[in-house]
């Protein structure tokens, strides 16, 4: 397997509003099984056996409401289980997604079929041949064709496959609901859906290909993330002369210099305000309030950052010891270093310096153009890492 490398920004800043389609404004026939709520979206897609796709998008997506197990892409009117699985009717085993788009967008349903589907093999999926398991990518309407076209894209840059990514993506004409016995199939046959799974090779496939990166961080892809990459294009990295003039020395020693600062001796290793952490160099958000600790080092301390499209890590070498170095994404500027000695939920240290941050204040995020990330801070949410803070 391909070493994989981070999808990046570039996900992130695609252009998805509209992407949805409202459940009762669909030009297809509706499904028996389709949830009695307008504000809901639909989107169809096929991985394989829709029992692990329809289970896919229920157990683990946030916003889904309902996942319907059908057929769709072939010529066939009505067509039974039977006709399908033998290969007769052209159609493909696919799943109905209504979601609700005010909590989670089609470019967050892409990543769950990424996580459950092979995208490179169109003939089949896993132990089931044939083109009645092809998996497929229905649009809906134009925005939900480009933000899967560019999905593809950034997966074929990723490197993650060995094998071209070759799944189609064609427009949606019809789906069928399939029988009530496939409904709810991992729910209604424990047993006999787990004893598939295990043996079909789809976990087994996976768990290779995505290894650490198998979860998704679905805050992500809620709309109010969206919007707020969006702001990520205005984050520049200034020429150096305006670095010297815009710094302190410390900050221009620990930022361009990949200096370190003295612990317990700067500004923010006891800051306890809610609030956001951002580049002193370019502004680019990094780290949330919710996410900080006190560790002791005296130094700022969080266990993760605002997405992992956030920061960037690089071997550090330096000291006669190697550590796992930290970088803002886009200005570059060196922050600190990561360890595996932090709390839950990860487990991790993002050690930083104070003179690489500059702190906004919960009260004047909105104000200081920062409103759309007023939600990741979010001081009154249940975090006890953070309310554990003496």
């Amino acid at each position: 397997m391909k070493r994989t490398v981070t999808f990046g920004l570039a996900a992130l800043l695609i252009g998805l509003t509209g992407a949805g389609v409202s459940a009762t404004d669909r030009n297809d026939n509706a499904s028996a099984y389709a949830p009695d709520d307008p504000d809901l979206a639909v989107a169809t897609f096929a991985g394989g056996c829709f029992w692990c796709v329809e289970a896919a998008y229920e157990e683990n997506v946030p916003g889904v409401v309902e996942a319907v197990s059908g057929y769709s892409g072939g010529d066939e009117q009505d067509p039974t289980y039977k006709q399908v699985a033998g290969g007769r009717t052209g159609h493909t085993e696919a799943v109905q997604v209504y979601y609700d788009p005010q909590v989670i967008t089609y470019e967050g349903l892409l990543q769950a079929l990424w996580r459950t589907a092979n995208p490179t093999d169109v003939d089949g999926q896993y132990v089931d041949r044939g083109q009645q398991y092809r998996p497929a990518i229905f649009y809906h309407n134009d925005a939900q064709k480009q933000a899967a076209e560019a999905s593809v894209k950034a997966l074929q840059a990723s490197g993650r496959y060995d094998d071209p990514v070759a799944i189609e993506i064609v427009p949606f004409e019809t789906f069928y609901d399939a029988e009530e016995y496939h409904q709810d199939y991992y729910k209604k046959n424990p047993l006999r859906y787990k004893f598939y799974t295990h043996n079909s090779g789809r976990y087994q496939f996976i768990d290779e290909v995505w290894g650490d990166d198998r979860s998704v961080d679905y805050s992500q892809y809620r709309p109010d993330a969206e919007r707020a990459s969006a702001s990520w294009q205005s984050f520049t990295r200034p020429d150096d002369d305006t670095l010297k003039q815009q710094l302190t020395d410390e900050q221009y020693r620990v930022t361009q210099e990949d200096g370190t600062e003295k612990p317990f001796d700067n500004a923010y290793w006891d800051e306890k305000r809610p609030g956001l952490y951002v580049d002193v160099v370019s502004g680019e958000p990094l780290f949330s309030s919710r996410d900080k600790y006190r560790s002791g080092t005296g130094w700022p301390s969080f266990t993760r950052p605002l997405s992992s499209d956030a920061v960037v890590e690089k071997a550090d070498r330096s000291l006669f010891m190697t550590r796992t170095e930290i970088r803002s994404a886009i200005a570059d500027s060196h922050l600190g270093h990561v360890f595996d000695d932090g709390p839950a939920p990860t487990g991790l240290r993002y050690c930083m310096n104070s003179a690489a941050l500059r702190f906004i204040p919960l009260e004047d995020m909105a104000e200081a153009g920062y409103g759309d990330y007023v939600s990741a801070v979010n001081a009154d949410g249940d975090n006890p890492v953070a309310a554990s803070q003496p």
